[in-house]
């Protein structure tokens, strides 16, 4: 553990409190947190988890934009329910996102978990764009992603971040809770 993993960390925990409040703060907050994990990732060799806090930089831009500009009358984007078939389609993406990750690091790379971390990478995109549109299945997607990652992170000895998903796993129930009784969801 490091003092630069403790600092990213309690940005984290911030970032997802905020947005589990549904506060545009979260995603300034998150942009600095992705951009130290990504140098943390590298760090440990999970190179997945690695570009994924890079795309995250972008998406974090994305998510406040959507937050604040992004819906009605450009007063921001309202908590809404995904289709079906939105979906289906999310996690189909997820599914072949990790496969072509994890095919490219196990052969291209010295990453230490490949599949695990591409497997996370891929669906974790997935959540993240969900969350940056205010979709209210992120949640439990994140619940189930972050319980994986709690267990990555102890095996990889990064303690102070698997905490951290461990957190993030209780705050994304929340959240879960929070956006379903939210007056403004929509279908």
């Amino acid at each position: 553990m490091s003092n630069i993993e403790l600092f990213a960390a309690a940005l984290g925990v911030l970032a997802v409190w905020l947005t589990v409040k549904q506060n545009p703060l979260c995603w300034p907050i998150g942009l600095v947190m992705v951009l130290i994990y990504s140098w943390i990732f590298y760090d440990y060799k999970l190179y997945s988890n690695m570009l994924l806090q890079v795309v995250y930089a972008g998406v974090q831009v994305y998510g406040w934009w959507q937050w604040t500009r992004g819906g009605v009358a450009d007063n921001g984007r309202p908590v809404s329910y995904l289709g079906h078939r939105e979906v289906l389609t999310g996690l189909l993406v997820g599914l072949t996102t990790s496969v072509l990750l994890g095919a490219a690091m196990s052969t291209w790379s010295d990453a230490t978990q490949p599949w695990l971390d591409a497997f996370l990478t891929g669906f974790s995109l997935v959540a993240q764009g969900w969350m940056a549109n205010k979709r209210v299945q992120c949640w439990p997607l994140w619940i189930v992603l972050d319980v994986i990652f709690v267990g990555l992170f102890v095996y990889q000895s990064l303690y102070l971040t698997a905490a951290l998903y461990a957190l993030f796993t209780l705050l994304a129930v929340q959240g879960w809770w929070q956006w379903r009784r939210d007056p403004a969801v929509t279908a």
